[in-house]
């Protein structure tokens, strides 16, 4: 909401700048969005009369007017406003005057005939945006020679207000000024609302069939209004600086109370009216044309106002066109109207419109304003347009008007809840000074919360009320008492943050794909399978959930492949279920897939691609960070995803843990798959295993080196080799590296040859030959009697 400080100021006027007044009103919950002057910066313009006015000689469009501006002789200006007329009151630039934009007026021949200064538009001014197409007319009464801005009030600022919903009740000046009192300490000087005598009888019969949501309905028949005549200037200034456009005096009256009370009105031209005003639900398939000109049709749920032959307005939305004022309206009917929050807020969104009235609605309207607003609209009416006023009509349900609230705050709460004890009288003004009812016990307070605010229901709410007048900078700021003992970390442990972070570290992104997978796809990479379904999906191909992490990183790799993606290395973390529901086994798992070339493109990289030991190191980074990577084997297996001869178990600790290989030939046939991938699944709960670190002192004695060469029948895993091997190497083995497989030419075929490099190293001496050469005649000796290993020559 916007509003003009100075007008403010006839409320409520503390001692503060604008600035100072607007960090105030923020600091009380109510956030200032913006402070900004209400006119750009200009001088040297006064009050004028016009009192001569000739055609220019030499100019059609031209007129040389004579203009007192209060110095005592008449001042030549040439004007080309079509408006200006002898008589006007006028707002007159002089030479030397500065004007929005650093125009300076200065004297000039304007087609031959001299003029000294401007008669201005409002537009010349910075009063409005859009150019004017003419000069601004002032007021008869307009004192002559009077500074221009002064006279206007110009040296004002704009004060534009964000309220959060539940404060409705600040949408209007009353409100604010009521806020900006409690806060200083001032009474508020809220304009005379004095009951208008009627002066004929006529009414307007009316009546409600929707209690509900209208439980108050009042009405008044004004006729003999001018409908021509002209809004106040004062008004139309106070309407600008709040953000509405001045439109006929009938309308503007009507917004303008609604800013000033915060009531919003509507006007109907009593000509248009048949029957009785109805205030009731739309029937279904009515239309209605709105006062913007767009015709919109009904739902049945749409509260209307209406007559015998059809509705006339949205209730507290927007007004009808057909029974709208205009030029020719002589008589007006003039509504003010309680409706529920919840019935304006439904019906309006429902046909995308938001307009003031309704904004105020749907936060709640004051249902006691109603009369004070007519009240009020009907002796401004009869002011700017005449008339004469009938009684007022009036329908309601009292037992549908919002009742009389009671809250209880206790002392001990509010002591708590502000961690400060304040004063019973402190607390009692401040209550008092919003308004509100209270009675003082002996444990707090009892509070009648007036019919202005809506959002104050509960004790907190009132807590809150006294800590934001009381001022939140002046609370104390206190830290939570509370005992926080230290997590214990599991040094034996790897955290899934690490191997994530590995993962990352060896070019792999993180997928996070759903838990619930398409069954077709399931059943092609795990045909045996057993996971619940789901009994109401998303969707058909999100039905089941998955058995495996494979399922959501294929379908991920397809997505990336039909996006010309062809280099791809995914990770995922996630839980895999397995069995019915009623022996559901849901298991933490960490996958991974990869597809394409080994290293990504560059002018030094490769063109190789990836291939199953590219994974099975990258697998082989995170079990070694457990620190017992000779925990885990991978031994030949065959999985229905996994192609044959290209796919290993996975062992930790002697128990199967997961499987990595290359996917199927035939599962990528069955997907469509166009390029090789690669996978892994393991549980995570092996992979966060391990064992406590500890410390062995570096030995400052030479290591020893062999490299031993085995010739093997090709299907003879080197894990075996490598657990003879190490069996046979004594305790001061630190290293045993496979370095070298090779077939081909000087190997017998059928065989190949493994070339391994032993280290050895004591902490307390140098080894010497004769002890290495035992320990390598029995590598040799062990290997050639279990596994037929022959040292190559």
């Amino acid at each position: 909401m916007k509003f003009s400080e100075q007008w403010l100021r006839e409320w409520v006027s503390p001692q503060l700048g604008a600035q100072a007044l607007a960090d105030q009103i923020t600091m009380a919950g109510l956030e200032v969005d913006a402070v900004e002057p209400v006119a750009a910066v200009f001088n040297g313009v006064v009050v004028a009369e016009v009192v001569g006015k000739e055609p220019h000689p030499d100019a059609d469009k031209l007129n040389v007017c004579q203009v007192d501006d209060g110095s005592g002789e008449p001042v030549q200006v040439v004007c080309g406003a079509s408006n200006v007329a002898v008589g006007q009151k006028v707002p007159f630039a002089r030479v030397g005057a500065v004007l929005p934009g650093d125009f300076q007026i200065k004297k000039a021949a304007l087609r031959g005939v001299e003029s000294r200064g401007m008669i201005c538009s409002a537009s010349e001014l910075g009063l409005e945006e859009e150019t004017s197409p003419g000069i601004l007319e002032l007021p008869l009464d307009a004192p002559a020679g009077e500074d221009f801005r002064a006279w206007m009030g110009l040296d004002d600022h704009t004060i534009e207000v964000d309220l959060t919903p539940n404060r409705g009740d600040c949408l209007s000046l009353k409100g604010l000024a009521r806020e900006v009192g409690v806060l200083n300490r001032l009474p508020v000087m809220s304009p005379d609302v004095t009951p208008v005598a009627p002066v004929h009888d006529e009414t307007f019969p009316v009546r409600i069939e929707d209690v509900e949501r209208c439980p108050r309905y009042i009405g008044r028949l004004i006729k003999g209004v001018d409908v021509t005549a002209v809004t106040p200037l004062w008004m139309v200034e106070r309407l600008r600086r709040s953000g509405v456009r001045s439109i006929d005096p009938v309308v503007d009256i009507t917004n303008y109370v609604m800013l000033e009370l915060g009531q919003p009105l509507h006007a109907f031209d009593r000509a248009n009216l048949h029957g009785a005003v109805i205030v009731r639900l739309a029937r279904e398939g009515e239309r209605l044309v709105l006062l913007d000109g767009q015709e919109i049709t009904l739902n049945a749920n749409t509260l209307v106002i209406a007559d015998e032959r059809g509705p006339l307005a949205m209730a507290g939305v927007m007004g009808g066109e057909g029974s709208g004022v205009s030029e020719a309206t002589r008589d007006i009917f003039l509504e003010s109207a309680f409706f529920s929050s919840l019935a304006i807020a439904g019906q309006a969104r429902s046909y995308g419109l938001h307009t003031d009235a309704s904004h105020r609605f749907e936060r709640g309207v004051d249902p006691q304003l109603t009369v004070d607003a007519v009240e009020r609209a009907t002796a401004l009416l009869l002011q700017i347009t005449g008339g004469e006023p009938g009684p007022l009509v009036e329908a309601a349900s009292q037992a549908h008007l919002p009742g009389e609230r009671e809250v209880t705050l206790r002392a001990a709460r509010l002591e708590q809840a502000l961690c400060k004890r304040l004063p019973a009288g402190d607390v009692t003004e401040i209550l008092e000074r919003l308004g509100m009812g209270v009675e003082t016990g002996e444990a707090g307070w009892q509070v009648r919360v007036p019919s202005w605010r809506f959002d104050i229901a509960i004790e907190e709410d009132l807590i809150e009320e006294v800590a934001r007048i009381h001022g939140y900078n002046l609370l104390p700021a206190r830290r939570p008492a509370a005992r926080l003992a230290l997590r214990p970390d599991h040094e034996a442990r790897t955290p899934l943050g690490r191997l994530r972070r590995q993962m990352v570290a060896r070019g792999y992104q993180e997928a996070v794909t759903y838990s619930f997978v398409a069954p077709e796809l399931q059943r092609a990479l795990l045909p045996d399978a057993v996971s619940p379904r789901l009994a109401n999906p998303i969707s058909s191909d999100l039905s089941v959930m998955r058995a495996s992490l494979f399922p959501g990183l294929v379908r991920a790799l397809e997505h990336n492949l039909n996006r010309q993606q062809t280099r791809v290395r995914l990770f995922e973390a996630g839980l895999v279920f397995r069995g019915d529901l009623d022996d559901l086994q849901q298991t933490p798992m960490l996958g991974a897939l990869v597809c394409g070339s080994r290293e990504p493109e560059g002018w030094a990289g490769g063109r190789e691609q990836v291939d199953f030991f590219d994974l099975k190191g990258d697998l082989e980074s995170l079990t070694a960070m457990g620190g017992e990577a000779e925990a885990w084997r991978f031994e030949p297996g065959e999985h229905p995803s996994l192609h044959p001869g290209q796919s290993a178990r996975i062992l930790y600790r002697g128990e199967a843990v997961g499987w990595i290989g290359a996917l199927h030939p035939g599962v990528r046939a069955t997907l469509g798959l166009k390029a090789d991938a690669l996978l892994f699944e393991v549980r995570q709960d092996a992979l966060t295993r391990g064992v406590l670190p500890a410390f062995a002192p570096l030995s400052r004695y030479p290591e020893v080196r062999r490299d031993l060469a085995f010739l093997l029948e090709e299907d003879q895993s080197v894990q075996t080799l490598l657990d003879c091997v190490r069996s046979q190497a004594g305790q001061w083995l630190e290293e045993l590296r496979l370095f070298d497989v090779y077939q081909g030419k000087g190997v017998t075929e059928g065989h190949k040859s493994v070339a391994l490099g032993l280290t050895w190293q004591h902490p307390s001496r140098t080894l010497n030959d004769e002890e290495i050469n035992q320990l390598v005649d029995a590598i040799v000796a062990e290997s050639h009697q279990h596994l037929g290993a022959e040292l190559r020559g």
